[in-house]
């Protein structure tokens, strides 16, 4: 099965044409934001437009970062090259951290050596537009990143926003000035560094969140497990193991529970339908699909799996238990549990569930599997 190529290249496309879009925008903010900023000699203006400019070198870096991160997969690095947007995402935030400490030394030094401005009509009116732009901006950006799942597409259009509400604080400062004036630009600048410094430092979290691995979206191995559930033969889904390999590029693994009397070539068959409909119905490409057997025609083990899941499901921060079988033959007791990861001793609990168990089932062996709550058990 293919890596999701057309997926991938949609995506891209709509990275690529927002980024573009981006670029433009904040040339055209920046460069008037620049003009008119140093006309009227007012700092927030200028830093205001520092900040849009450092917004559209973002947009560019998004656009080569995203370029790079679909090339085709290659001997060395097979699964791809998705997770080149996360080093794209630390790079931009470089960027932003760069600005924003720059414009935070300005405007101490305004405050420092305090200088006046000169704000007329055509300031004003620049700010005016400049707040509708980012606004329009902040949407379209958001609306694209939540199509294309990127993550880098929303914060962009996140920070758009927040810049509308910065260029707001410009504009206010300007009345203020004008009506009264008092001078508070150097102020209204600092606030608009911290603003900048955070986007950066956020952008920052959010990648190396991505590169150490974080539990998937409830909302796709949801999907996952419900499109497995729904197909014939299958009694339940667990272990949903997803790797990232970049933006919506998931592949992964999952366990599940079958009939003890399934033939090896119907359990053939039914693991690639799985593995298809999965792969139709998210984008996820499942390289692994593990089988639990379950009892049939047996009333006494029915209800030994009745009774013995009660028993551990009684434990407080026992999540789920599964995969359970008992072998006749040689006497002996399997499944597995999950403990949430609250529990302040899973080692104790674990030993705790392995003696009532044992108590409950004599001459029985019993072998219980720990396993953790990697993804939403409960979906």
């Amino acid at each position: 099965m293919g890596v999701g190529k057309d997926r991938t290249d949609d995506r891209a496309k709509i990275v690529v044409r927002t980024g573009a879009v981006g670029i433009a925008a904040n040339l055209v903010l920046a460069s008037a934001k620049a003009v008119a900023g140093l006309a009227a000699g007012s700092i927030a203006m200028v830093l205001d437009a520092v900040n849009n400019t450092s917004d559209s070198l973002s947009s560019v870096i998004t656009i080569i970062g995203t370029k790079l991160a679909n090339r085709k997969p290659d001997k060395k690095h097979p699964l791809g090259h998705g997770r080149i947007e996360y080093l794209t995402q630390i790079i931009i935030a470089g960027i932003i951290l760069y600005a924003g400490i720059t414009a935070l030394i300005e405007s101490v030094k305004k405050i420092i050596e305090p200088s006046e401005s000169d704000f007329r009509a055509v300031q004003l009116i620049v700010i005016t537009v400049a707040i509708f732009a980012k606004i329009g901006l902040g949407l379209y950006f958001r609306s694209n990143g939540k199509k294309a799942r990127s993550e880098l597409l929303t914060a962009s259009g996140t920070d758009a926003l927040f810049d509308a509400v910065l260029s707001t604080a410009v504009l206010i400062s300007a009345g203020i000035y004008l009506i009264f004036k008092i001078n508070i630009e150097a102020y209204v600048s600092i606030l608009i560094s911290v603003f900048i410094l955070k986007a950066g430092i956020d952008i920052i979290r959010e990648a190396v969140d991505d590169m150490l691995g974080h539990r998937v979206e409830s909302s796709i191995t949801g999907k996952v497990k419900q499109t497995v559930a729904a197909i014939d033969g299958v009694y339940g889904v667990y272990d949903v193991v997803l790797h990232n390999y970049g933006p919506d590029r998931y592949l992964g693994s999952l366990h599940i529970e079958i009939d003890d009397t399934m033939t090896a070539d119907k359990i053939d068959a039914l693991t690639r339908e799985i593995e298809q409909q999965v792969y139709l119905g998210t984008g996820v490409i499942l390289t692994a699909v593990g089988i639990y057997s379950r009892n049939t025609g047996d009333d006494e083990f029915m209800a030994m799996r009745s009774e013995i899941t009660r028993l551990v499901m009684n434990h407080e921060n026992v999540v789920q238990m599964h995969g359970f079988y008992i072998d006749g033959v040689k006497k002996r007791i399997t499944f597995d549990i999950i403990i949430d990861f609250d529990e302040k001793d899973t080692k104790g609990l674990y030993n705790h569930i392995m003696a009532d168990v044992k108590e409950a089932a004599p001459g029985y062996e019993v072998h219980i599997q720990l396993d953790y709550d990697i993804s939403d058990v409960d979906s």
